[in-house]
């Protein structure tokens, strides 16, 4: 019924991206096209990004398991959801393809968004560093007229991190700049409350995965205490039915999750925990996860599709040398999508 070609690339970042977790100085991603065999000229691109040592589907396997879902697609017309759950990267990748194949417009959904006339509102992200570092990366956010940013805390020393942060309080107020961070796991359960009570003076919104994922238990312990909402990310990884989905916010009472499709479930499997989640009153936002503009593009049009105020985390599609070119752009605080006038 389809043609299906796969390709994979090697993306280059602009600058190393640091995480509590490591460095990024390369990211591998692999491209799907969905061609017709009756009229080749219509195609959808789909773009399957796991993250190394973070994705439920980083697995040596992976281009195997790849190559027999797009084999499968292409014989029987349609996306074997249930059978690639544990696979989100894949079934994302297929589920945007399949959708920009349909559609044959990189508009996936018809919103504002996608006809140009707003943009969504997107945080500003500073990667980890050395505190000059990641001063000057805030310098640059607060200039190009950011009103929400989002620090990745944990790779320096924490007293460095509070002074960073003290000093952006002491030039904007919470009226001015909304501050995120982003533990990535980086504390230990004995140190975490000690920490988000001194995170809490400086009217943060919300501090992401302050422990590292696994540790329910502990989890919910400081989600009930926590002076600052707490927003579960890596948390969510590889619970991907939805049961289980059910169950973790159930058992941990997280104020936030965010949703990151090709980790936590393709298009269908982030619907689902933004269900559960409204379902049990927690707040939730939309995430890139380093992918490319074809990755960043589908996300932003879902995204626009859920009505979500809050600023998303979207800003990522300025990080590598070698992107391919698609209509967004971003200005000041907003991602656009320059839609072709009629």
């Amino acid at each position: 019924m389809y043609n299906i070609q796969i390709t994979p690339r090697l993306l280059h970042f602009k600058q190393p991206a640091g995480t509590s977790r490591g460095v990024y100085n390369t990211r591998k991603v692999w491209y799907i096209e969905i061609s017709s065999m009756e009229n080749p000229s219509i195609k959808g691109i789909g773009e399957c990004a796991p993250l190394p040592n973070l994705s439920c589907d980083d697995v040596p396997q992976y281009e195997e398991v790849l190559q027999q879902a797009c084999s499968r697609v292409a014989r029987e017309g349609n996306i074997p959801t249930e059978s690639l759950r544990n696979y989100p990267s894949i079934l994302f990748g297929l589920e945007t393809a399949l959708r920009h194949y349909e559609t044959e417009s990189l508009a996936l959904w018809d919103t504002p968004f996608s006809r140009g006339e707003a943009g969504i509102p997107i945080n500003g992200l500073i990667w980890m560093g050395n505190f000059e570092e990641m001063y000057r990366q805030i310098e640059a956010k607060m200039e190009a007229g950011y009103r929400c940013i989002k620090l990745k805390i944990g790779a320096i020393d924490f007293d460095a991190e509070l002074t960073l942060l003290k000093h952006i309080r002491s030039r904007f107020s919470v009226k001015d700049i909304e501050l995120r961070v982003d533990a990535n796991g980086a504390f230990s359960p004995a140190e975490a409350m000690h920490k988000l009570d001194a995170l809490s003076k400086l009217d943060l919104h919300s501090i992401e995965q302050p422990i590292r994922a696994g540790q329910w238990e502990e989890m919910a312990r400081l989600t009930a205490r926590t002076p600052l909402p707490i927003a579960l990310d890596e948390e969510l990884i590889g619970h991907n039915l939805p049961e289980i989905k059910k169950e973790l916010l159930s058992a941990i009472r997280p104020q936030y999750i965010i949703l990151k499709p090709s980790l936590h479930g393709g298009i269908c499997g982030s619907n689902e925990w933004i269900a559960e989640a409204e379902k049990q009153n927690i707040g939730w936002w939309v995430t890139s996860a380093l992918e490319s503009n074809i990755g960043l593009n589908a996300i932003a049009q879902w995204c626009a599709t859920l009505h979500n105020a809050l600023p998303q985390g979207l800003g990522t599609g300025q990080l590598f040398t070698d992107n391919i070119d698609l209509p967004l752009e971003i200005r000041k605080d907003c991602l656009w999508f320059c839609a072709e006038k009629p």
